[in-house]
């Protein structure tokens, strides 16, 4: 069936994604151009975070870091773990207070009834059982141990007591396996005595695989008995310890929190309610079982609970867990040395834990490589990622249009020229044909002129006066060579990104509005070597000191050999020569440049003189040593010094390409 779409008018809510590849690579354009490395680029954007096209914040790893840590200090400067007795022992309290009331109401009762006999049996039992109230122990342990000895006259009080041991048992053991569902639930005998039996169960297939045995039973026969107690429903042996192994470090973490009278208090409230059962046995069992499958699961681990908020037993374990959850994440973010690892991250714990704007930036920072790849802009390569053709294009296309946003329209405009002629480029403009032209008829307007001239009707008599041609450009090529400074100075000066951003706007403008030119690229620093348009996203600076401007204009010499048209030299810089090549092959360097090295790289320029070839220099720090060896190469190859700033040597260069090519297309020449 047809796909059917529906429309509806826009009221300004209708937000798309904003998410939008290009624009992160144009988030990533500097970064890489700087320090050359996109997986290295890829992680500081991820770490930084950046804005959508919509204007939405994404945030960075270092500010969900920053929240993960202002959510666990909160937590942790709210509760009090003393909460865990304090409610036990208001509950205690007020069975044993119902219990005292109840007594004295039945001597009370008794007294009134006139029965003497009557009288002094019931106020003899409410002595002895007020006695054994008072005789209860100070803590809860013994509190608890010594009332379920009692025979309690009330029966409100014995059925308070009852339900306050079983949501007792509840709450022990689900401090030890908080996401644990099904028997704990209702804290019946019948219910624990399961819970016994898995885990029972559970240790003798891990004590099993530690001694190389067959499991008895299998993981399947365990999960087709037991698998209602795992709300998860973990899929393979492994998952489920490993989820039972934080659960128990979580409750191990809650003890070594407390002092060690409130852990001694715990432990001893354990064993008088889980004893009988053997449940506690097992526990520790298993816990033991478990430290040694999963030695870093965080067991021990103390936390510096300082709040007055009173934490309940029941409350400790979700909390616990929230804890454990917030150091999970931030090791997980910590780590994550690229977009695709976070995609272990759990986004509805995130949202639990951090809120809906978190959860989604940690979703858009996961999707940052599979986008790009999606729209063809990087690549995996031997375990890398790499920028593809089109991305390369796209770094260009950036560069280019970061710098032509800072001219003035009329600055760069079209380049139209004056002289028609023969060539290959179209104007889209028509004349009358003459002897000589090409014979580039323009169909319709050649129509058009003959029905014009003999009136509607079929069929329409073609006479030469009729024709009408295209015009075309006369065509200039010319051939340049970029040689960019890469000795470790043009960083520490802050350089390095404007010339790496010019190098990357020349060619993107030269491949795509003037394809017939040719660009080659050559960088210098102690030696130079030529540079390939795919190298250039990924090159950076050299860590060695030295300017050999004389082994550039060799490379760069023999290059434009082998190419036609006008020939031209744009060399960037921030350093006069300080390094040449000896005639064996090895470079000599010294700062300040010495006479031989300035000699050596002026006999290059001659060279390129005598080869036509026109040098342009951009000066990024015009020093006295640079002043006065560009005035000795202008004066010899007539070319043209130009001293600029990291923030406008890109409309330099770019406005002198244009003027360059304007004036070869227009037949003047500019001034020297």
């Amino acid at each position: 069936m047809p796909w059917r779409y529906r429309y509806s008018r826009w009221d300004g809510t209708q937000a798309g994604e904003g998410l939008d590849a290009d624009e992160v690579l144009a988030e990533l354009t500097d970064d890489l151009l700087y320090h050359g490395d996109l997986n290295a680029a890829l992680r500081r954007l991820m770490q930084s975070g950046f804005r959508d096209r919509t204007g939405e914040q994404v945030a960075g790893l270092r500010q969900l870091l920053e929240q993960l840590r202002r959510r666990r200090q909160a937590e942790l400067e709210r509760w009090d773990l003393g909460g865990v007795y304090d409610d036990i022992a208001q509950a205690l309290r007020e069975v044993m207070d119902t219990e005292r009331a109840a007594l004295d109401d039945l001597a009370r009762r008794a007294r009134e009834s006139g029965d003497r006999r009557r009288a002094d049996i019931a106020e003899e039992m409410a002595a002895e059982r007020r006695l054994q109230l008072d005789l209860v122990p100070p803590d809860l342990a013994g509190q608890v141990q010594a009332l379920q000895q009692y025979d309690f006259a009330s029966a409100e009080a014995a059925q308070r007591f009852e339900q306050l041991v079983n949501q007792l048992r509840e709450q022990l053991a689900g401090s030890w396996f908080n996401q644990m569902a099904g028997s704990l639930q209702q804290a019946t005998p019948e219910s624990l005595e399961r819970t016994r039996q898995m885990f029972d169960a559970l240790n003798r297939m891990l004590e099993q695989r530690q001694a190389g045995r067959p499991l008895d039973p299998s993981f399947e026969s365990f999960m087709g008995r037991f698998g209602d107690m795992f709300p998860g429903r973990p899929s393979s042996l492994d998952e489920l310890l490993e989820q039972l192994a934080r659960q128990l470090a979580n409750a191990q973490a809650m003890l070594a929190s407390m002092s060690p009278e409130q852990r001694a208090q715990l432990q001893a409230l354990a064993d008088s309610l889980l004893s009988d059962l053997d449940l506690r046995w097992q526990v520790e069992r298993l816990a033991a079982n478990l430290q040694g499958a999963f030695p870093d699961a965080g067991w021990g681990r103390q936390l510096p609970f300082s709040g007055s908020d009173p934490l309940g037993l029941g409350q400790a374990a979700a909390v616990m867990e929230a804890l454990s959850d917030m150091d999970q994440l931030e090791n997980l973010l910590r780590s994550a040395h690229s977009p695709g690892a976070l995609a272990d991250v759990d986004l509805e714990r995130a949202r639990e834990l951090l809120g809906d704007q978190a959860a989604r930036s940690l979703e858009r920072l996961s999707r940052l490589t599979r986008l790009l790849q999606e729209a063809g802009l990087i690549e995996q390569r031997e375990g890398r990622l790499e920028l593809t053709p089109r991305g390369m294009r796209r770094i260009g296309h950036n560069a280019l249009a970061d710098l032509f946003a800072r001219l003035a329209r009329d600055r760069t405009g079209r380049h139209p020229t004056d002289r028609p002629g023969v060539g290959h480029e179209r104007q889209h403009d028509t004349k009358p044909y003459e002897w000589g032209d090409p014979f580039n008829l323009s169909i319709g307007r050649t129509v058009r002129n003959a029905v014009h001239r003999q009136g509607p009707g079929t069929p329409v008599s073609l006479l030469p006066e009729d024709f009408e041609v295209e015009r075309t450009e006369s065509l200039t090529r010319s051939s340049t060579v970029l040689m960019i400074d890469l000795s470790l100075s043009m960083p520490m000066r802050d350089n390095f990104l404007a010339a790496k951003k010019v190098a990357m706007a020349l060619h993107a403008l030269i491949s795509t509005r003037y394809p017939r030119d040719y660009l080659g690229l050559v960088g210098f620093s102690e030696v130079a070597r030529e540079l390939t348009p795919r190298q250039l996203p990924e090159v950076s600076w050299d860590f060695v000191y030295g300017t050999n401007m004389q082994h550039a204009f060799v490379l760069a010499r023999r290059m434009l050999a082998r190419q036609a048209g006008t020939k031209q030299i744009i060399m960037i810089t921030d350093g006069e020569p300080t390094a040449h090549l000896l005639p064996g092959g090895d470079v000599y360097f010294n700062y300040p440049p010495v006479p031989e090295t300035v000699q050596a790289t002026l006999a290059e320029v001659a060279r390129c003189t005598r080869e036509g070839i026109r040098i342009n220099t951009f000066m990024l720090d015009a020093t006295r040593y640079l002043r006065d060896f560009v005035e000795q190469m202008t004066k010899l190859n007539r070319g043209r010094a130009f001293f600029t700033t990291p923030e406008d040597l890109g409309d330099y260069v770019l406005v002198d390409f244009l003027e360059h090519k304007r004036s070869l297309r227009t037949g003047r020449s500019r001034p020297a």
